[in-house]
């Protein structure tokens, strides 16, 4: 039997606060495109979208490993989807960013029910945008550093 996605606008919580983020509407804070199907069936929720500086949170239920470990895919693809939303973000009409690269190191398993993704800029440039999206659980300690690298194209 085939499992049933939920639509990008999916959101697994109701609580107002994860991590200490007030968490906005997803479709505006997402210019209405919202997470996509992957980042919503994981639970993502954005809580800041700018090419500059993005935030989102993850749980860690469900995303978890065999072990119970938080997945090293997740963190990806809380990486992934941050550090494109971002530079997606403030492209002219008629251009789209893509993913070319990523690399993550894993150094810690988070300790709390929430982690959260904070992408920041190294890199924005007229054919290529780079961020690095730290990981951190609800305690603040690190779990993971990602990089991304986003090839901006124009739509033919």
């Amino acid at each position: 039997m085939a499992e049933t996605l939920p639509s990008p606008s999916y959101s697994p919580v109701s609580e107002s606060q994860v991590n200490g983020h007030s968490i906005p509407d997803q479709v505006a804070i997402t210019g209405g495109h919202g997470v996509g199907r992957l980042a919503a069936a994981m639970g993502i929720l954005v809580v800041k979208c700018t090419a500059e500086h993005s935030i989102a949170v993850m749980p860690v239920e469900g995303n978890q490993q065999p072990f119970g470990l938080l997945h090293g895919g997740a963190h990806c693809v809380l990486g992934e989807s941050l550090g494109s939303m971002s530079a997606n973000a403030e492209l002219s009409p008629g251009q789209f960013a893509v993913g070319v690269d990523i690399n993550a190191t894993h150094t810690a398993s988070p300790s709390t029910p929430w982690v959260t993704g904070e992408a920041r800029a190294i890199h924005l440039g007229g054919s290529l945008a780079v961020h690095e999206i730290v990981v951190t659980d609800g305690a603040g300690r690190r779990c993971s550093t990602i990089r991304i690298t986003n090839a901006i194209r124009t739509r033919r």
